[in-house]
């Protein structure tokens, strides 16, 4: 395999050019200065380097980490500023659109928004445009209105006099104030994908050109054309129009910049520096974006954690609650782990750096954040079939609409079918549509992550409301997931200390919460314990591997049934710690029986409460658990489960969630483990514990930060009010148009005597867009405790 050819320079980088100013190192993302001593020269291009690891780190494998201007998927260190300034952007109706840079969706004509917000960002650049071509035509707009309206009764002007005065105002309000419009109508059309924008285009070209033509060549219209000694033109319906398009458009654009604040509001908690510990003991801040793994950082009263990480010295109260939602401060001491981004109250700490940049769980809420905001609702794949022919469907009914008028209508009747096929194109705007669901969704799933809530994507937030089963593991789940030592017991030929001792050794290997339990306890008593020469995890019911030379298998009764060991001498004891509520787990030894260890592990004190309250919600709790049964009978009767499940295998969970889901039960799975993962894929909903595993939290929908079942109440309450939001959007906006087109159209002027004017459905068309943005950030008010 052919190498390819890495060479090194030293001292500064000569050609600028190469790589930015303000650039980034490949491997960690990390800034770095014009003026770094480590750089590498790869296919022509100049890179720099935080440290000589991160390049040696390049030069042995430069294409993985070679930056690329197009494919940016790490978020940056600060989790605030964007790597290289090449940050992607999606379309809020249509995230399936993807582009690095800024842009406008081809799809929809929608301008594409940042996927990550700019913190340092002021004002949308469209909102800026927006609002400077509205009020400097606005003026001209309103002076146009005013003369077509009572030009004729003032009698400022004679004959096509006004005609011209109108051109003159017009021009500029319909060609510059409402170009960008035009521009994406004919992209819709080229790129066979028509949108609100062809119906706009179409509807204000139709009218203004009309006009254009009656006051240059009047004479070529029938004599029933004319109206007070010139021929009836529009222009005040294109001007007003293309205002109220605007006007409709930065009200949609200042809303929409509201739903994206929860993200902005996660950015914003990450600090911008962090105090480091030098290894002689001085100290200095530094950018957040020079922290690295393994750093000694100190952080004072009143400061924000920087990183992920563990406390060394020190003890302090800090809140997380702008992470998990937690109220009341928790006290950290030596040996606890911090999250970035939360606030120390009072004390000093000194802590480790170990998570950094995109690792740490501030960096992780985001991406889910972002992930369920632009992913898309079920319930919005009607409304994408619908919206798919909706614009063909609303030009044959405006075509239609002309005709009917200009061969049946009362005189002048073309006239009237114009103005009613501009008044149907105008009103049928399918924004409302497509929007109904993705602004419910982004408010949702920003308000749920302040509440320590993270939907993985919009089916989740829809589906969780429809749940009647809940199954659950015990251990982390219903557990506080730190297990104490309780106590060992050993057969003849072993001593306790010997059993405790073998079992640590093996365990160190395991980083299951019962594993730790056992070596923190065997490390407490001073046993001297050795690496084990093979480890292996038996499926979620134990672990085995080689000591000293001796086969040792570690775990609950089924792995003793499976390895042919009995527990008999061991049974009636094993069955009484049970019944106190501990977990047992047996010690074999070259396939005989050594011992058994009983791990207590208490339960959360909010679990008992979240049962309840779910129970009396119509959601019926079971748990599954590895555990033995008579341990997990005792936990379930404390808090009032009735079907329990003991000594089950992943494979086994995953058959249960199986087996309701054929029996017609929708099934949420709750767990925190490895073990557990296999259920959470299949359940209709699987819900991931923040304090347990990555396997369990990649495999989940729905990710509660705190890791309590608290969690589980409030995302129902959120989604059902979500939905309901959904449904109502939905409905108005089906409805809009099932009305707005018929009354546009001119279908109810036998009955009324009164048509539509374009220039009240323009309205209409801006105020429903609109209308749903304002109503999906009601859900930012909704009460989900």
């Amino acid at each position: 395999m052919h190498t390819p050819e890495v060479r090194q320079e030293h001292g500064p980088i000569q050609n600028s050019e190469s790589q930015p100013t303000g650039s980034h190192d490949p491997v960690c993302g990390m800034t770095v200065s014009n003026d770094s001593q480590f750089s590498t020269e790869y296919e022509g291009q100049n890179y720099r380097f935080c440290s000589q690891k991160c390049q040696t780190t390049f030069r042995a494998a430069p294409e993985r980490y070679r930056i690329s201007q197009l494919k940016i998927e790490q978020i940056p260190q600060t989790t605030a500023e964007p790597l290289t300034g090449a940050a992607e952007y999606t379309c809020p109706m249509h995230p399936e659109i993807r582009q690095i840079g800024p842009g406008v969706c081809p799809k929809c004509g929608m301008t594409l928004e940042a996927v990550i917000p700019d913190l340092e960002e002021d004002e949308n650049p469209e909102l800026k445009d927006f609002t400077r071509r509205f009020w400097w035509t606005l003026p001209l707009t309103v002076i146009v209105t005013v003369l077509a309206m009572g030009g004729h009764a003032l009698v400022l002007f004679h004959g096509t006099t006004q005609n011209w005065v109108e051109l003159g105002l017009a021009t500029p309000v319909v060609l510059w104030a409402g170009w960008p419009f035009y521009v994406r109508g004919v992209r819709s059309v080229i790129q066979r994908s028509p949108n609100m924008w062809t119906l706009i285009g179409l509807g204000t070209a139709a009218a203004f050109l009309y006009s254009v033509v009656a006051t240059l060549t009047p004479d070529v219209f029938p004599s029933n054309f004319m109206m007070e000694g010139r021929i009836g033109v529009y222009f005040e319906a294109a001007a007003v129009i293309i205002s109220l398009t605007l006007l409709g458009q930065m009200l949609e654009l200042k809303a929409r910049s509201q739903t994206s604040a929860a993200i902005k509001s996660l950015l914003g908690l990450a600090p911008k520096t962090a105090r480091r510990i030098n290894a002689d003991g001085t100290e200095e801040d530094i950018p957040l974006t020079h922290v690295h793994s393994g750093d000694t950082l100190r952080v004072r009263p009143g400061e924000k954690v920087p990183v992920d990480g563990q406390v060394l010295q020190g003890e302090s109260a800090v809140d997380e609650s702008m992470l998990t939602g937690e109220p009341i401060p928790i006290m950290k001491r030596a040996g606890d782990a911090l999250i970035g981004a939360t606030l120390n109250i009072h004390g000093s700490l000194v802590m480790q750096a170990q998570k950094i940049g995109s690792a740490t769980l501030l960096a992780q809420i985001v991406q889910m954040v972002v992930q369920a905001q632009r992913s898309k609702a079920p319930m919005q794949r009607l409304a994408d079939v619908i919206a798919s022919y909706f614009v063909i469907v609303v030009i044959a009914i405006a075509a239609l609409t002309l005709l009917g008028w200009g061969l049946w209508g009362p005189e002048p009747s073309w006239v009237f079918g114009l103005i009613n096929a501009v008044a149907v194109m105008i009103i049928a705007c399918p924004c409302a549509l497509g929007l109904a669901t993705p602004m419910s969704v982004m408010v949702a799933t920003g308000k749920a992550a302040g509440s320590g809530v993270l939907f993985r994507d919009a089916a989740a937030i829809e589906n969780l409301r429809k749940i009647d089963i809940l199954i659950v593991d015990k251990t982390g789940t219903l557990t506080e997931g730190r297990p104490a030592f309780h106590s060992v017991e050993a057969v003849p030929g072993f001593t306790q200390d010997e059993v405790l001792r073998l079992a640590a050794s093996l365990d160190q290997g395991s980083e299951h919460p019962l594993a730790h339990a056992i070596v923190e306890q065997a490390r407490a008593a001073g046993l001297k314990l050795v690496t084990p020469e093979t480890f292996e995890s038996a499926s979620g019911i134990g672990v085995s591997g080689q000591v000293e030379g001796r086969r040792l298998m570690l775990g609950n009764t089924a792995l003793m049934q499976e390895a042919g060991v009995s527990t008999e001498s061991l049974q009636e004891h094993a069955e009484k710690l049970r019944g106190d509520g501990t977990s047992i787990m047996y010690l074999a030894v070259d396939g005989a029986l050594a011992g058994l260890l009983a791990v207590a592990d208490p339960i959360k004190p909010t679990t008992k409460l979240a049962v309840e309250r779910l129970q009396a919600d119509g959601v019926k709790v079971i748990m599954a658990t590895g555990d033995g049964l008579t341990t997990a009978r005792s936990v379930a009767r404390q808090l009032g489960i009735e079907e329990v499940h003991g000594e089950v295998k992943p494979q086994d969970k995953e058959r249960l969630v199986a087996s309701l889901q054929q029996a017609g039960h929708r099934v949420a799975m709750a767990g925190d483990g490895i073990n557990d993962a296999p259920a959470l894929a299949r359940a209709d909903v699987g819900i991931a514990m923040g304090t347990g595993t990555d396997v369990a939290m990649n495999s989940a929908q729905v990710t509660l930060v705190k890791g309590d079942l608290l969690g589980i109440l409030r995302a129902r309450s959120l989604s059902v009010a979500t939905v309901r939001n959904m449904h109502q959007n939905l409905t108005f906006a089906f409805l809009y148009n099932a009305m707005g087109i018929p009354l546009a159209a001119g279908l109810f002027f036998p009955l009324t005597g009164h048509l539509l004017s374009p220039l009240i459905a323009a309205l209409a068309m801006s105020v429903s867009s609109a209308s749903v943005v304002f109503n999906a950030l009601r859900l930012r008010q909704a009460s989900i405790d």
